[in-house]
Formats: C-alpha cells, structure tokens, sequence
C-alpha cells in the first residue's frame, strides 16, 4: 500500500527537497503540496488524496496548529506529522493537543524522516518523552489542571497576545521571540479574530482582564 503525502510548508527549497526525497522512497508518493494555510484548505477542500501531512508550524498566512485542527475535523483520519525547526517549542504541544501524531524536526537525516511518515501513517505516535510528557498532563489534567486563559488560542498567540497586553509594540515582540515581524503581525491578527475584539486596543483590555500583561 502506498502511503500519500500532502506537503505544507511555506519555505520552496525545504518543500521541493521534501518531495524529492519522499518520491525516491519505495511506497511513499507525494500528492500535493500548499505553501500557504489557504492553499491547504482548498486542496483538502477538494479531492486530495492523503494518508499523511507534513505540516509546518508557521505559515506565513496562518498557524499550523489551526490548520492541523481544522483538517483534522474534516478529516479524522489524516495523520498530521508537524515539522518544526526546535522540538521544544509550544507550537509542537499545541499541535498535539490539536491532533498532530507527532512531529519531525528540519534538521532531521533521510532516515529518520522515512521512519517518521511510515510510522504515523500506520497509526503511531513520534514524540519526544518531554513533549508527551507535557501533552499527556494537558490531556490528563481535568479539573485539576491551571485554568489557561483564551483557551482557543494557540500557546504562541498567547504568548505574543501577553505582550502586547505588556505594551510592547510588534517590533519589540518580534525581536524578543525571535520572529518575523510579518509573523507577529500575523499572530496578532488571528488573536483579534479569535477574541471577536474590533482592534489591538479591545485586545489589550481582554487580556488584562484575564491577568496577563504582567511581562
């Protein structure tokens, strides 16, 4: 059986070397590629044939955490494996909380990217112990659990609506999580429609209602 592979990654040279390696590996075909959130949308919104997503965390126009969450929904069956440049960013919880069966790292050899798709397409799980350890405690949780404010959003929205609740302007949040400014700008933009707030400002009062802000 051929495991079908959807590629979704905003970065040409990371997403054609990809598709070039899965290609030459016997029982791996990639089906589609998207570089964006809204082309992955409208490929899944047709007729694409998938057993597996590789999955980019940050999309210029979108999170893969939503992206993940929403095919997921449509598309219960899709295994989503996230690639991610660091194995301990929040994102990569975030995703499994969405869904995702785990993730792979860009650094990762040939071998361990073929282990990684066959894997999940038979139904297992590739996560880091300190990841599952910290996805499996969310899961866990219950009541017992520290109530997260904002819940629909993403830890790294959070983390950027936090400090834009502190004041800091997006040039300044861009430099202090070592994003791009387009990507912060993005982040924010989703935080106002999540929250149903007409502005940055309706945000900040939110945010600061539900504690944070103290950076």
């Amino acid at each position: 059986m051929t495991v079908r592979v959807v590629l979704v990654d905003d970065h040409p040279v990371f997403r054609i070397g990809m598709a070039a390696l899965l290609d030459s590996l016997p029982g791996i075909e990639v089906t589609a590629q998207a570089a964006t959130a809204a082309e992955a949308r409208a490929l899944f919104g047709g007729a694409v044939e998938a057993d597996v997503v590789l999955m980019d965390l940050d999309l210029g126009d979108g999170s893969g955490v939503d992206l993940t969450r929403d095919l997921l929904r449509d598309r219960p069956g899709l295994a989503v494996l996230v690639v991610t440049m660091h194995e301990d960013d929040d994102a990569v919880v975030a995703s499994v909380r969405a869904g995702a069966r785990g993730y792979l790292v860009k650094s990762a050899p040939p071998d361990a990217v073929e282990r990684a798709v066959r894997a999940v397409a038979a139904g297992e799980m590739i996560l880091s112990p300190a990841v599952a350890q910290r996805a499996m405690a969310y899961v866990l949780g219950g009541r017992t659990a520290t109530r997260v404010p904002f819940p629909q959003l993403t830890d790294r929205e959070r983390e950027v609506l936090d400090l834009v609740a502190a004041g800091l302007d997006n040039a300044v949040i861009s430099k202090r999580l070592s994003l791009s400014p387009k990507t912060v700008r993005n982040h924010v933009a989703n935080v106002l429609t999540k929250l149903a707030v007409p502005d940055r400002s309706a945000a900040i009062v939110r945010a600061r209602e539900e504690g944070l802000g103290g950076a």
